[in-house]
């Protein structure tokens, strides 16, 4: 008997042993946390303002740092100097992909405006300074900081894990996601996509919540032009293009669609209501109060603007051009609205309605063209994923004691034209606070160093949760 327990005894140290030696060592994530933001601040000091983008010489950086890894990577150009990269773990292929991407390009600046250079990647004070910092050099970034930790861990996979730097998505995506959806699918194809457009959310330092944008409103520009007499500006006219356009954009401008919830805005309210103050959680709790709502709403118009654009399709204008010289009455004018409508919206009727609403014959409303205007309307990402619920586990983890909850996101992200090839796509931000979402597209965009480093402990938790070996 003493021979037989000594001997299983050998096998179960044996057995013990080898379990240690399959199991991936823990991750350092201070260390990602500082590698993390020295790659956000160099990819920064790329300009890839677009137009022209110029997202090639972004793609060669990353391409260089996957290269001193070992890992191959692939660039695909829609035009010359236009390169998205796509790189690829192999798991044992038991599931479907997970996609982890960020685009390149950036918007433009006024140099002028800035304290900091936009493109110098300055790392002050906690943050790392720059344009494209928050949108999206943050994402790109912590994907590929998450897609090497994998690599260098040798977490077992039971899904390929694929991460994609894409090319114009500040421009619609012609160039980027739809040229890869449309000529490189088998490179892309996924079950699940981590993306840019959701936030974790601070306010007075502390963290809120995670929000994970599962919908998004989709961009459906359009154009007002009044049309009138042309003549000498010394002579007043009552067919003047530039007075009938003003009160057009004006009535416009004043007015805003009726709220309408669907599942996800409608979770995003309750959950947070959960967490806010009492006073907040009373005004969420009333937005479906039929005898409260109307005071509810106009409350949130002037004191939340982003949550108030998550509950309707939102009118802005954006634009106004007519007239040539100071001393001539023009013959036309044309503003700009910048309309992002919800998923499901009528745009015909929309259009109707802001006709009836003007009640001016000089005056027409149409759709604009363009890439982002023809983004695609999919139905919203699942809340019953095992991404979903991956998120929510991993946000348990690295902010205990908040909650997760799912949002409608009032811009328009890449992930459209993923779901409508049926990927369950999912928003994601780093730590921000409101300083921080408010330099988005805006002056000193920065992002926060530590809320990096803790936005990739995120994302890897959740990888590991959904594409790891058991």
């Amino acid at each position: 008997m003493r021979i037989s327990f000594l001997v299983l005894g050998a096998f179960l140290a044996v057995g013990l042993v080898a379990a240690a030696q399959s199991r991936p060592a823990a991750p350092d994530f201070n260390a990602a946390r500082d590698e993390v933001a020295q790659m956000l601040s160099s990819l920064v000091k790329i300009d890839t303002s677009n137009p022209p983008g110029s997202e090639t010489k972004a793609a060669m950086l990353i391409k260089q740092i996957l290269d001193k890894e070992g890992i191959p990577s692939e660039l695909f150009e829609a035009k010359p100097g236009r390169a998205n990269l796509v790189a690829r773990l192999k798991g044992t292929g038991a599931k479907r992909p997970v996609l982890l991407m960020g685009h390149t390009d950036v918007v433009g600046v006024e140099r002028d405006k800035w304290t900091f250079d936009p493109f110098g990647g300055t790392i002050k004070d906690g943050f790392v300074y720059g344009r494209g910092a928050s949108d999206d050099k943050g994402m790109t970034t912590a994907c590929l900081e998450v897609f090497l930790m994998l690599h260098r861990l040798k977490v077992p996979l039971t899904r390929d894990v694929i991460f994609l730097a894409e090319a114009d998505e500040e421009a619609g995506g012609a160039n980027g996601i739809t040229f890869m959806v449309q000529n490189h699918w088998e490179k892309i194809d996924a079950e699940f996509a981590l993306n840019e457009g959701g936030s974790i959310h601070e306010k007075d330092g502390k963290v809120q919540y995670v929000g994970v944008a599962t919908t998004e409103k989709v961009p459906r520009g359009m154009t007002v032009r009044a049309k009138g007499t042309s003549g000498h500006g010394s002579m007043p006219r009552l067919d003047n293009a530039v007075t009938h356009l003003a009160a057009a954009v004006a009535k416009i401008g004043n007015w805003q669609p009726p709220m309408r919830m669907n599942e996800t805005t409608r979770a995003f309210f309750e959950r947070l209501a959960k967490v806010s103050p009492p006073d907040e959680a009373k005004l969420f709790a009333a937005l479906e109060d039929p005898k409260a709502t109307a005071a509810a709403q106009e409350t949130l118009r002037s004191t939340n603007i982003t949550y108030n654009s998550m509950l309707r399709t939102s009118i802005v204008p954006t634009m106004i051009k007519g007239g040539f010289r100071s001393n001539v009455i023009p013959a036309d004018a044309e503003a700009t609205l910048d309309v992002r409508a919800l998923p499901d919206e009528d745009i015909p009727k929309l259009i109707d309605t802001l006709t009836k609403l003007v009640n001016d014959p000089a005056v027409t409303i149409e759709r604009t063209s363009g890439a982002a205007a023809g983004r695609p309307a999919p139905p919203p990402s699942g809340l019953q994923t095992d991404m979903f619920r991956a998120l929510e586990s991993a946000q348990s983890k690295v902010f205990p004691g908040v909650v997760t909850v799912p949002m409608m996101l009032t811009g328009a992200t890449d992930s459209a034209q993923l779901r409508v090839k049926g990927v369950q796509a999912y928003g994601l931000g780093s730590v921000a606070s409101d300083r921080e979402r408010a330099a988005v597209h805006g002056n000193d965009e920065r992002l926060s160093v530590d809320g990096l480093g803790k936005f990739v402990q995120l994302i890897y938790a959740a990888v590991v949760d959904v594409a790891g070996g058991r």
